[in-house]
């Protein structure tokens, strides 16, 4: 695609994010976050695909620091891994990563299927988010710089509905939302007791603890570009929290909305 024709694109996605009233003249806590969460939404409902790069520390990468070119598609993320430990592959295990790729780009089925069932950070900080407004007491509004900042805390009357909702529910933190977007920046929260989960069997220790932060990578995109989970305990019926995750990502380029998996493969290649 030429650079007229990405420029055009980009344009185009600015004009279907809503124009941005300012933040604070909502009058509440409340009211900011469900103006904000009503912004994330809208823009959920537009996003663009990305392909960048990614340092990851986390179970899947067997505690080891991977680095990987991602492409994203509608269907899941693409993913070439290019060092270990800060050293690159050797060229038999390059060989390897290719041949699974070409793989993948043949039979995407599986790779498809594996993808959906896999749920990923920013459908993390969405269930917090969604559970803000009506499950945590929001108190201590104040601005620091461009950011609006709010501290939230478990609202004792609010009856969780399933097992992640209950260790979300048991979380207290900041969320950070910026003025001129009314975007999510940042959400950091943590546990300050256990909790026992499914009658007892599991139970998810004080300090466990999760934060994103997320920056605007494109006019009107804004991408996750750092993760950290540190749930301890018997996390192990928590899959889609995680458990101890690390990640940085960081060099997005904006790739075609209709990106197959073959042509996502043929770009983490490149």
């Amino acid at each position: 695609m030429t650079s007229s024709g990405k420029t055009l694109r980009l344009l185009f996605a600015l004009t279907l994010v809503p124009s941005a009233a300012p933040l604070m003249q909502a009058q509440s806590p409340v009211e900011i976050i469900q103006q904000m969460v009503a912004h994330e939404d809208d823009a959920a409902l537009h996003k663009q695909h990305f392909a960048y790069t990614a340092t990851e520390r986390s179970e899947r990468t067997g505690n080891h620091l991977w680095k990987e070119r991602i492409a994203e598609t509608s269907d899941g993320k693409v993913r070439f891994l290019l060092e270990e430990d800060g050293t690159p592959l050797s060229p038999d295990r390059v060989g390897r990563e290719r041949g699974r790729l070409a793989g993948i780009a043949t039979n995407p089925a599986d790779f498809i299927a594996a993808e959906h069932a896999r749920k990923n950070d920013e459908d993390k900080a969405k269930a917090m988010l969604d559970l803000l407004p009506k499950a945590f007491l929001l108190e201590n509004l104040r601005k620091e710089g461009n950011l609006t900042m709010i501290d939230f805390r478990p609202d004792p009357a609010y009856q969780t509905q399933s097992m992640e909702e209950k260790v979300l529910h048991g979380m207290s933190g900041t969320v950070s939302i910026d003025n001129r977007a009314e975007r999510l920046h940042t959400i950091k929260a943590s546990l300050a007791k256990d909790v026992s989960v499914g009658f007892g069997l599991a139970t998810v220790h004080a300090g466990s603890s999760f934060a994103t932060t997320r920056d605007q990578v494109a006019p009107g995109q804004w991408k996750t570009v750092v993760v950290d989970t540190a749930i301890n305990g018997k996390a192990i019926l928590f899959k889609s929290l995680g458990k101890n995750e690390h990640v940085e990502r960081s060099d997005f380029k904006l790739l075609p909305f209709e990106m197959s998996v073959k042509d996502a493969v043929a770009v983490v290649e490149q």
